[in-house]
């Protein structure tokens, strides 16, 4: 620990950190079962989820500490509000807000007498950048799912669905307007990228078709990253959609070194300009995390070694996903398949002139 809070503190000046393009990439392995899912303001403010179960916040001066419930997906920008799951009185699962001395508040679902599915009833997966707004998906009963958007003057709003499948909230742009993630489709189950503005869903459109599921978005929506392009091509391929171009697919070549398995490509986290892009080619927890530089694919593990990390991931079974990215794509959060057990990782990229795309 004394190593890394040394190597920490030769990289922050004043409170931020002070990388600059002439200076090396960072690379820090967390401790085993922290696996981080969301970044703050400040490089290395993370949330996420133990593997073994329950919420943490992790600093380099505190390690993890553990604040109960039973995951973190996101945080506000400011560091006080972490968005994630806990459960109620009668102990079933909620989307839930933590605000430090107060605890969880679970948000509930669709309304006060909303049945659950077994023991969940509704889960968080995403917010706004000023943690006012969450989303996600909530039940009633187990006959269907619907995405959900919440905020404190309207309570969870169910989303509802195109047909009369389920669907989901993955994420919602950093001001709230703009919520995406999918809806299924009816005969294949296929997940179908979607995106809601107020109540009003829309199928997000690529070159031949509906993509899949979407995963994040920058703070106004203008980008939205996802995974599966082109479903009937049977390639691997991630997307992006931008309001000025629309649908671009990215294929991405499995690696002769890689089984042969029927890998997806997945965007999973983007900055604000969608110059630094993070995710995965992914088969289940068969997964290697990817990083995209304005428009550039690196599997992470092949950047890292060539950038000052020869044995970066060396004893891991694999480098698994990137699932966060800071706004200024500096900072990227993760896990994978660690020597022991699943386990996280912060990398600090040098600063740069990002392009977007």
């Amino acid at each position: 620990m004394q190593r890394i809070l040394g190597a920490i503190a030769a990289l922050c000046v004043a409170g931020s950190i002070g990388i600059t393009a002439g200076q090396p990439v960072f690379f820090l392995e967390l401790p085993p079962a922290v696996l981080p899912h969301d970044i703050g303001s400040r490089t290395f403010d993370i949330v996420g989820t133990v593997y073994s179960g329950g919420a943490f916040y992790w600093m380099p001066t505190t390690g993890d500490r553990r604040i109960g419930g039973r995951s973190a997906v996101a945080m506000s920008r400011d560091g006080r509000t972490v968005i994630g799951n806990a459960l109620d009185a009668r102990a079933l699962e909620n989307a839930a807000i933590w605000r430090g001395a107060t605890g969880w508040r679970v948000l509930g679902s669709f309304a006060p007498d909303s049945r659950p599915c077994h023991a969940f009833l509704s889960e968080a997966f995403g917010a706004s950048h000023d943690g006012l707004v969450v989303v996600g998906l909530g039940w009633d009963g187990c006959r269907y799912t619907h995405a959900f958007r919440w905020e404190q003057t309207t309570g969870v709003v169910d989303l509802g669905s195109l047909n009369a499948s389920s669907t989901r909230a993955n994420n919602v742009s950093g001001d709230g307007k703009v919520v995406i993630g999918w809806q299924q489709e009816e005969t294949t189950g296929f997940r179908q990228g979607a995106k809601w503005i107020g109540r009003r869903e829309e199928l997000i459109r690529g070159p031949n078709g509906v993509v899949g599921e979407a995963f994040d978005a920058n703070r106004d929506g203008s980008l939205i990253v996802g995974q599966n392009c082109d479903a009937a091509a049977g390639a691997a391929s991630a997307w992006t959609w931008t309001a000025a171009r629309g649908v671009v697919c990215f294929p991405v070549i499995r690696p002769a070194t890689l089984p042969n398995l029927p890998y997806q490509a997945a965007m999973l986290a983007t900055s604000e300009d969608g110059g630094t892009i993070g995710g995965a080619l992914t088969f289940g927890l068969n997964s290697e995390s990817l990083v995209w530089l304005d428009g550039r694919i690196y599997f992470l593990k092949d950047y890292l070694r060539s950038h000052g990390y020869p044995n970066a991931f060396r004893s891991w079974v694999n480098s698994g996903f990137i699932t966060s990215v800071s706004p200024d794509g500096q900072t990227l959060v993760g896990y994978g398949a660690g020597p022991s057990t699943f386990q996280g990782f912060v990398v600090v990229l040098p600063t740069r002139e990002l392009k977007g795309l």
